[in-house]
């Protein structure tokens, strides 16, 4: 499975901004359910004001359960927890 280009490139720039040290855990709202995120964002500036590029949340409870991993027998699958194996 490939990771697409922008995602990659998306990764390199939280990585610039982690080494940088310009990030930052802000408390948002969910734009469809009004839930509280944490979202990690990656800070700049422009013309003296900070800018904040969000590139994701945390995930709330046990991120083990909110996420399939990539099968290691199937490049195209994910691996199932009930079953065991990819879809």
């Amino acid at each position: 499975m490939s990771i697409p280009s922008y995602a990659r490139s998306n990764f390199q720039t939280l990585l610039r901004a982690a080494g940088d040290g310009n990030l930052a855990l802000m408390e948002c709202l969910d734009a469809v359910t009004g839930s509280p995120r944490y979202v990690i964002c990656a800070v700049g500036r422009d013309d003296g004001d900070y800018v904040f590029t969000p590139f994701g949340h945390l995930a709330d409870g046990n991120p083990y359960d909110a996420y399939l991993p990539p099968d290691p027998g199937d490049p195209e699958g994910f691996v199932r927890p009930d079953a065991g194996e990819a879809p």
